[in-house]
């Protein structure tokens, strides 16, 4: 089985999903999405990932009328019907259908889809050695605490990483490091954790958060604070956080090597106390 689709509740056909042409989704990106983990059929805080996307639709004032229990009970019930015990759940939600203009329309339903794949783990060997990364500009808009489905300049970002044979692209404003192009990074410095605190300048990632409780937890001193491309370059280590990629170690940034180019242990505590929670958290 390549996935289970659900289309505004109902089950349907991988080939016979299908949206209309007029859907603002499609013609403005006028949408939301999350993307929530499954480990051994345990959903990985699912309820913070609804958090968030009920939060999205407020800033963007699309009422989700489909309601926030039946999306978590069909998220749950296409898990059981895909039978992957380890999976990813896509949620796609948009304004709907409406005559094309700008200004939103007086009356549409949104539309709503769930996709469940089996999950694709990372490498072992990138958690284990490390990954390099490169550094582009954020040329984004000044909203990313919204989850849009806008992410154009997400994927160019991706893609020159990808060209350079990276792992992942960083961005920075004029110099000031924000996040990955998919992911919220990290770095440590003299035993100091360090991330760009959660503003609109960055996406308030569900592993971010869960990472920030994990070095509460271990006592580590955070400090939520932005810093600049040389005080990356500078790092003991680092890390970068998402949903697939969990807690992934950098050794390289541009080309430079980050402390002595193996991961840290700091970020070894986190990622062992990371993994212990992807096999007891269930909400």
């Amino acid at each position: 089985m390549e996935a289970v689709v659900y289309l505004n509740g109902e089950r349907v056909d991988y080939a016979d999903a299908r949206v209309s042409v007029e859907d603002r989704g499609f013609q403005f990106g006028d949408g939301l999405y999350e993307v929530v983990r499954v480990y051994g059929g345990r959903f990985f805080y699912l309820n913070r990932h609804l958090k968030r996307l009920q939060k999205g639709a407020e800033e963007i004032y699309m009422e989700l009328d489909f309601g926030l229990d039946r999306l978590r009970d069909v998220c749950k019930k296409a898990v059981v019907e895909s039978g992957f015990k380890d999976a990813s759940v896509y949620i796609q939600v948009t304004r709907g259908v409406a005559p094309r203009q700008h200004a939103f329309p007086e009356k549409s339903s949104c539309t709503w889809v769930v996709i469940v794949r089996q999950a694709k783990p990372q490498p072992d060997e990138f958690y284990e050695n490390g990954v390099k990364v490169i550094t582009v500009p954020d040329e984004r808009w000044t909203r990313c605490n919204i989850k849009t489905v806008q992410l154009i300049a997400n994927c160019i970002a991706k893609e020159k990483a990808k060209r350079a044979g990276a792992y992942e692209a960083v961005f920075h404003r004029g110099g000031i490091v924000t996040e990955g192009s998919s992911s919220n990074l990290f770095i440590v410095k003299d035993r100091k954790l360090f991330t760009h605190p959660a503003n609109n300048l960055i996406l308030h990632g569900i592993t971010r958060s869960v990472v920030l409780e994990i070095a509460e937890k271990l006592g580590f001193d955070v400090v939520e604070e932005a810093f600049s491309l040389d005080r990356l370059f500078d790092a003991d280590e680092a890390f970068v956080t998402g949903t697939m990629t969990e807690v992934m170690p950098i050794v390289k940034v541009d080309g430079k090597m980050i402390g002595d180019g193996v991961p840290g242990e700091m970020t070894r505590d986190i990622m062992r106390e990371f993994r212990k929670l992807t096999e007891t958290v269930d909400e």
